[in-house]
């Protein structure tokens, strides 16, 4: 497959059939109100830090979101605790205010279903390191979402995220391709996403009763979903793992 990268700020004709293309993501991953607040935004307002490819046939197959921010701002200076969410607060109170970012944040690589399996995700997330550091930028870091660790959804990510293979990379994938590209990992983000809703949505969203009170496991999560039959409502947290780029 023949791939061009070209980031909206270049083609910004690309907008609809980047923000259109199709993807895999359980229904519930797609509900956390801060996400849904914010991640439309980015290709809209920060399009230098949008990252898409075309392949021969000019069929979005990939894209790449990113945002920049100021991690030395003042009552900053950790990677946060809450992750994916608090970095896409960060970077847009950043944005509004005029603050000069330092940092550039990985948000999200995603291939189109037909795609995957054939290393676009490397492709892509070497390509957003390449544009950080052509945006002056020396790092960026990444609340990664480990992609088997729904395989073992009771297992602690502190664990997890550290369980490493005999030639000493990460067990799980998508760490490790972030690991071979130059990565280590800074600290675990305990509540990186958070999706709260009713027990009705999370009936439509898994086709689970959610009748019972307690950790329900849910494909494709990474942690049991508490449930709270007495109360009416579900919740699920998510963790993710900070990694760091030094480019």
């Amino acid at each position: 497959m023949e791939l061009k990268v070209s980031s909206l700020a270049e083609r910004p004709e690309a907008l609809e059939r980047v923000v259109g293309m199709a993807d895999n993501w359980p229904e519930f991953t797609v509900q956390d109100l801060v996400g849904n607040a914010h991640y439309g935004r980015i290709p809209v307002e920060l399009p230098e830090h949008v990252l898409f490819a075309e392949d021969e046939r000019g069929e979005v197959v990939a894209h790449a979101y990113s945002v920049p921010f100021s991690l030395a701002a003042e009552g900053r200076g950790e990677l946060p605790a809450r992750g994916w969410d608090e970095v896409l607060v960060w970077a847009f109170a950043d944005l509004r205010r005029g603050v000069t970012p330092d940092t550039v944040s990985a948000i999200s690589i995603v291939v189109a279903p037909h795609a995957q399996g054939l290393g676009l995700s490397g492709l892509m997330l070497s390509a957003m390191r390449d544009n950080a550091r052509a945006h002056g930028f020396r790092e960026v870091v990444a609340p990664v979402r480990p992609n088997a660790k729904h395989l073992e959804p009771r297992t602690p990510i502190e664990e997890y995220a550290h369980r490493v293979r005999k030639d000493g990379l990460p067990h799980d994938p998508w760490l490790r391709v972030h690991a071979r590209a130059g990565a280590t990992i800074e600290r675990v983000a305990p509540a990186s996403m958070t999706v709260a809703a009713s027990l009705e949505e999370w009936r439509r969203w898994t086709g689970l009763p959610f009748d019972t009170e307690g950790e329900i496991e849910v494909p494709g999560a990474l942690v049991p979903v508490r449930c709270e039959p007495q109360h009416g409502y579900a919740v699920y947290v998510e963790p993710n793992v900070w990694m760091r780029h030094p480019l």
